[in-house]
């Protein structure tokens, strides 16, 4: 639960601080004192957008902050922590130090537990804290997706699992399906993909590309192009380190100076006269290769430059495809993978098929066990909320939920409509089209009372949940929502002393103007007090004996029945 919050800048409120706790809390106070303040500040912290007009004029900014008391393990506290904040152990609970600024020019930042966090983080707290209704949600009542939601929620564990399982099953055969539809629709393309593959591999496996073979096949071509530049210049080097005449080459001088050491009786000249035997031996080796050299550009002629440039075009033509002789490769070593799943789409559209035909008799099998759970859910929920509008002040009403067979979609093959007669003998009508606002009101807090039993909610927030009704059915309005804050805290921004009589807290709003700045402060009220507030709910004159009556009357009433 909620248990303080404070609102500064925001609308009217300057500054004021809310104290909230368990029970029932009742909210009320004049017209265009800033009562609706109290629900956007809490918008605010439950990630509702924000919007930069609610900024109090001449303020530079607005902030909320809040305190809530959660289980200190858990869903909130799983969100808590992956969003890096924590929390402040507070007895066998913990507390959660929640906070929204929003500046006039439409920034907005938020906290959780002391880090910041995106608005997308208090969204998910919202799912597991509270559940807000305000008159346009009240509205939302009328479509057809939140009567299936209120039946789903009432359905509990049993409705949750079927809908788990028919969403899975609905998933897979979506996927089959469209896997058979893009297979099927393009079959064409496939075909020429396919063609075009087969004809690519055929033209690389004739030319049989090695690795690098691209750079071998230059190196090689440069070669042969300068055969007898490098001839001359590898047969000079040849007869400088070993000459076939008589000439002086690098080996007889190496020989020469070697046998001229090795006379000599001296350790540092027997090493060099090693050392000189080395290069004798070295220099022998490097003639061998420039033999070698010379005798393979003997062999060589325009015959093999001719291969030579025929097989770079070869290679050539497969890089300008491909890219690269890499990807060529490539190509080659994953293709016929490719070539084999084209070819193999009339086989795999039928295997396919039979797959689709499996998942679309799951998909059957588990809709109708969806069906079934909330058809019995909705005889159940029929039956409870029209004993709760009875205690409603609507003893003739009868409220059904009925499901029929609808479009099919990610939560069903279903339609659930509410329907409502309010009176005997009157045919059901879908309270989209029946109910008026104050029997809208009712039948919506008659869900939320009976969906709390097997969905219980730690929070209600309920804005002006009595517009449109009055009397002996504000009465029942108030003690309906003294019963359901019995198993959760319950937060009501009212106008009527016969709903705010049931609080256990009641918070008065008052707007008080200096002249220049109009401000909005939040008082706890109790005694006196409060019989003048309720005074001034029922008539509008807080110090009228008869009003004044009547309100400790009502008081006595709400005492009884907390």
């Amino acid at each position: 639960m909620i248990d303080e919050m404070r609102i500064k800048g925001l609308g009217v409120i300057d500054d004021a601080t809310l104290p909230l706790g368990p029970g029932f809390t009742a909210v009320t106070g004049e017209t265009g004192a800033g009562k609706t303040m109290v629900v956007t500040g809490l918008g605010l912290l439950l990630g509702a957008r924000a919007d930069s007009t609610a900024v109090r004029a001449g303020a530079a900014q607005a902030s909320v902050a809040g305190v809530w008391l959660v289980p200190q393990q858990g869903p909130v506290a799983d969100i808590v922590t992956d969003a890096g904040g924590e929390l402040e152990p507070a007895g066998d609970d913990a507390e959660l130090y929640v906070s929204r600024t929003l500046s006039a020019e439409g920034r907005s930042r938020a906290s959780v537990g002391g880090r910041a966090a995106p608005a997308s983080v208090l969204s998910a707290l919202a799912d597991e804290l509270v559940v807000v209704h305000g008159q346009s949600d009240q509205l939302r009542l009328r479509s057809a997706s939140a009567q299936r939601e209120a039946l789903d929620r009432f359905g509990g564990e049993r409705v949750a699992g079927a809908l788990v399982t028919y969403t899975e099953c609905f998933r897979r055969w979506r996927e089959l399906d469209a896997e058979i539809a893009e297979l099927t629709e393009n079959r064409d393309r496939r075909m020429a993909e396919a063609a075009a593959l087969r004809e690519q591999l055929a033209e690389i496996e004739a030319i049989e590309p090695e690795a690098g073979e691209d750079v071998s096949l230059n190196e090689r071509a440069e070669r042969l192009a300068n055969s007898e530049e490098l001839r001359q210049s590898a047969a000079l080097a040849r007869t400088a380190l070993s000459a076939e005449d008589d000439t002086p080459d690098v080996a007889v001088l190496l020989a020469e100076a070697r046998r001229s050491l090795e006379r000599a009786a001296d350790p540092t000249l027997a090493e060099i006269s090693e050392a000189l035997a080395d290069l004798g031996y070295r220099a022998a080796d490097l003639a061998g290769q420039l033999s070698s050299y010379l005798a393979d550009l003997d062999e060589s002629g325009p015959h093999e430059l001719a291969a030579v440039e025929e097989r770079r075009a070869a290679i050539g033509g497969l890089i300008r495809q491909h890219g690269s002789l890499d990807d060529a490769l490539e190509l080659w070593r994953t293709g016929s993978l490719r070539l084999a799943e084209l070819d193999d789409d009339g086989d795999r559209i039928e295997r396919l098929t039979t797959e689709a035909a499996q998942a679309r008799a799951a998909l059957d099998k588990a809709a109708a066990a969806l069906t079934a759970a909330r058809t019995e859910a909705a005889v159940r929920l029929s039956e409870k909320v029209t004993e709760e509008l009875h205690a409603l002040a609507m003893p003739d009403a009868r409220l059904e939920v009925r499901v029929s067979p609808g479009p099919e979609s990610t939560h069903g093959r279903d339609e659930v409509a509410i329907l409502l007669a309010p009176h005997p003998g009157a045919e059901p009508r879908s309270v989209s089209r029946s109910a008026s606002g104050g029997e809208l009101s009712r039948v919506m807090l008659a869900i939320e009372v009976v969906i709390a039993g097997t969905d219980p909610v730690p929070t209600f927030v309920f804005d002006e949940v009595d517009a449109g009704i009055g009397g002996a059915a504000a009465i029942e309005v108030g003690r309906r929502l003294a019963t359901l804050a019995r198993t959760a805290q319950v937060i009501a921004v009212t106008h009527l002393a016969q709903v705010a009589a049931f609080a256990t807290n009641h918070l008065s709003v008052v707007k008080s103007n200096d002249g220049s700045v109009t401000a909005s402060s939040v008082t706890r009220l109790a005694g006196e007090q409060r019989e003048a507030e309720m005074a001034r709910l029922l008539s509008g004159l807080a110090d009228s004996d008869a009003a004044l009556s009547h309100a400790r009357e009502l008081l006595s009433l709400g005492s009884e029945s907390n």
